[in-house]
């Protein structure tokens, strides 16, 4: 801060020779200021005496809101100050000058340099710190990827190497070696002009004409806004809930991941309607109890799904909706008329590009006429900007779908890329990463290091390096000794990494299945134009025919239990073995995990796992799992022994299906035609199989009254009775 001294024994470090080098630096933001553009410093040497140089240009001048970022500050007393776990907490504020210091104990988080870069303002300085040589070595950050039993200094730094590269040839970023003056590139001309905006409260004319299309949102007619981090889309929807609310609207309700999200939303409401107030961290409210609730995803789907929101007049904002699994965007399309989606393109936050993907064939078949629009014009900053570009390249933020290879290019076989020639290969990476970006929605600068220095992965392509059409990533786990597991089963350790293994050893006891080595899917992605088209089947095949070689036990993986992605797994022969008692928050689904046998060992693990699972799936439908959509379950039955039905439970169901026997005495032969006809799966009966199963198993009506609900019910059972004759048990 302005006036404060140099720490004790750096005096004689900072001197005389520093003075030119900070006031340089101090000149070139004022005219990065004017052109409203900020830059990227890369400060590199002795740890403290770069931490020197940083604390006197700390010091130079009135910075706005200075943050120094780094594992602690205690030789350097600065404030405010935090570490970089806690850069998320900083978006949606402002900064001028930023010092990130990787040079100490924490390391470098890309995570952290991601959300901070968006939160510098025109004119800033964005100061990264790192030791000399670097990118040599793997540093203390990788220690929260250094899966047990690997220790982070045992691990590769192709990451850190790549990004020491770039920065050395990038022309937008100043290097400042810390025994000399910082190289300043030569800024281009600025070919900015002036917007006249009509919208007194927007910044933009782009701005300005997303908010009158969101307070005239129509029934049936969703908006899907779409821009790049820094363009004001928060803001914007911000800006149309204060209008909507003043013209009368009773509630809306916004959601998005985590509430942090929207907190530009909320300063929107607040700095425009002042006769409000923000009652609660996730409420904002007038005088008149007209109200915007926040509501995490996993708590609005409930609250659909019990009917207890949505329905006409009203309004949902989903912010972020990349990060938000597409059968859930469409079970709230289907239940709130007006409805606006909004989501990051590319960037820190978000994986649009894969959002449009996966929904808009559920926005075309569910309402037709929706509306694209996108944010263009940058808010804090100006096109152009230095720092933008070079965060994007460094981060691979824009990495671009690959193209569409030609199928004869495809080689018969797939192959597995060597990580360290990927690494000096940027064209190769960026296409990569490009294709594993558009397949899932959930993507952070971190995962890039993960996958080119993270212990026991294996990339697997098919395509051509620079044109990939498929790739698989997977993670060798589990190998543990029986004292270990049998100390991770109790619960008293818990090692890091090994996310399937342990979670079945901790949740399910099983000790065996830490005791067995695993391959487990982290990613699979096909390019969008070639799917259905078997190149996902045929890499987890082949690498299944490697692991097995190798002598790996169980083949597994976890993910959201949506039914068309379960059908995938169940169709390669998967089984499943453990589910989630609990949706995650951010994307308000259930985990469900599957498993293959490859050898005598993982086959008697496999049928431990499944004959525990099949034990508790029926008492956890009707307590802990009452909301699993239907279809999941009806898929989640086939796991179960098949056992042909007695004379006694086929006159039971005859008795509901056309006599007037109350089904909830029936049960039980109810649970057995449902668990029977999921192994004879027939598209005839599917809705009567669905509805079928969750009253069943969940207990959940089939309508609001219950007369109607009963007979629907008696529907139902005699449409998937009628479907198949079903063996009968002698």
């Amino acid at each position: 801060m302005p006036g404060l001294s140099p720490p004790s024994g750096l005096a004689e470090t900072l001197g005389m020779a520093s003075e030119r080098p900070v006031q340089t630096l101090v000149a070139h933001s004022k005219r990065l200021e004017r052109r409203r553009w900020r830059q990227l410093v890369w400060l590199t040497g002795r740890p403290c005496e770069c931490r020197a140089h940083a604390h006197r240009l700390w010091q130079a001048t009135n910075w706005i809101a200075p943050l120094w970022v780094a594992h602690q500050a205690d030789d350097v007393p600065v404030e405010p100050w935090i570490t970089p776990r806690k850069a998320r907490t900083r978006l949606g504020a402002e900064h001028q000058l930023i010092v990130l210091d990787a040079s100490g104990e924490a390391g470098f988080d890309p995570d952290a340099l991601g959300a901070l870069a968006g939160t510098l303002i025109a004119g800033g300085l964005l100061v990264l710190i790192t030791p000399k040589p670097w990118g040599r070595h793997p540093d203390p950050d990788y220690a929260r990827f250094a899966d047990h039993p690997w220790h982070w200094e045992q691990l590769t730094s192709h990451y850190l190497s790549r990004l020491a590269r770039l920065l050395h040839e990038r022309t937008d970023v100043i290097t400042w070696h810390a025994y000399g003056m910082p190289a300043l590139p030569r800024l281009p001309a600025s070919t900015n002009c002036p917007q006249s905006v009509s919208d007194s409260a927007c910044l933009t004319a782009d701005q300005s004409a997303i908010v009158a299309q969101l307070v005239r949102l129509k029934r049936r007619r969703p908006v899907v806004i779409t821009a790049d981090r820094g363009r004001g889309k928060s803001a914007a929807l911000g800006i149309a809930c204060a209008r909507l609310l003043e013209n009368g609207t009773s509630n809306i309700i916004v959601t998005a991941p985590r509430l942090s999200a929207v907190e530009s939303l909320f300063a929107r409401l607040e700095a425009l309607c002042p006769d409000g107030a923000r009652i609660a961290p996730g409420r904002f409210q007038l005088a008149d109890n007209r109200e915007l609730s926040f509501l995490p995803p996993d708590v609005l789907t409930e609250q659909v799904a019990a009917k207890q929101l949505g329905g006409d007049g009203s309004y949902l904002m989903v912010d972020e909706a990349a990060a938000i699994p597409a059968a859930l965007l469409g079970q709230w399309l289907a239940a709130f008329p007006r409805i606006a989606f909004a989501t990051t393109v590319d960037g820190y936050e978000g994986s649009g590009r894969g959002f449009a993907l996966r929904f808009k064939d559920v926005l075309t078949r569910l309402t037709p006429q929706w509306k694209a629009l996108t944010l263009d014009t940058p808010i804090r900053w100006n096109a152009g900007d230095p720092l933008e570009a070079a965060i994007n390249r460094l981060l691979l933020l824009k990495a671009p779908l690959p193209a569409l290879g030609k199928r004869d290019d495809l080689a018969s076989r797939s192959y597995t890329l060597e990580r360290a020639c990927l690494a000096q290969d940027e064209a190769a990476l960026e296409a990569l990463f490009g294709l594993l970006v558009q397949s899932h929605y959930r993507t952070s600068p971190g995962d890039v290091r993960q996958l080119l220095d993270g212990p026991g992965t294996t990339l697997r392509l098919l395509g051509q390096k620079n044109v990939p059409q498929a790739v698989l990533v997977v993670r060798e786990e589990g190998g543990f000794d029986a004292t270990l597991a049998e100390q991770v089963a109790r619960g008293e350790r818990r090692p890091q990494g090994h996310l399937m293994a342990q979670s079945l050893a901790a949740h399910m006891g099983s000790r065996t299945a830490l005791t067995a080595r695993w391959r487990r899917v982290v990613r699979i992605a096909t390019h969008p134009d070639r799917r259905r088209e078997g190149l996902g089947q045929q890499l987890i095949a082949e690498d299944v025919q490697e692991a097995t070689q190798q002598g790996i036990a169980l083949y597994g993986a976890t993910f959201g239990a949506e039914a068309s992605l379960l059908r995938f797994w169940l169709a390669q022969g998967f089984q499943p073995v453990r589910l989630g008692i609990t949706r995650e928050a951010a994307t308000g689904e259930f985990a469900v995990m599957v498993a293959k046998a490859l050898n005598v060992e993982g086959r008697a693990v496999l049928r431990s796992l499944t004959a525990g699972f099949s034990a508790a799936l029926p008492s956890l439908l009707a307590f802990e799992l009452t909301m699993l959509p239907a279809e999941v379950v009806t898929l989640l039955l086939r796991g179960l022994p098949s056992t042909p039905l007695t004379a006694k439970e086929r006159q039971a169901i005859n008795d509901v299906a056309y006599a007037h026997r109350d089904p909830a005495l029936a049960r039980p032969a109810l649970q057995a035609l449902a668990r029977e006809a999921s192994h004879v799966p027939s598209s005839g009966m599917a809705t009567a199989h669905h509805q079928l199963a969750a009253w069943a198993f969940q207990n959940q009506p089939l309508a609001a009254a219950h007369n109607e609900s009963v007979r629907a019910l008696r529907q139902a059972v005699g449409q998937v009775a009628s479907m198949h004759a079903f063996p009968s048990s002698p």
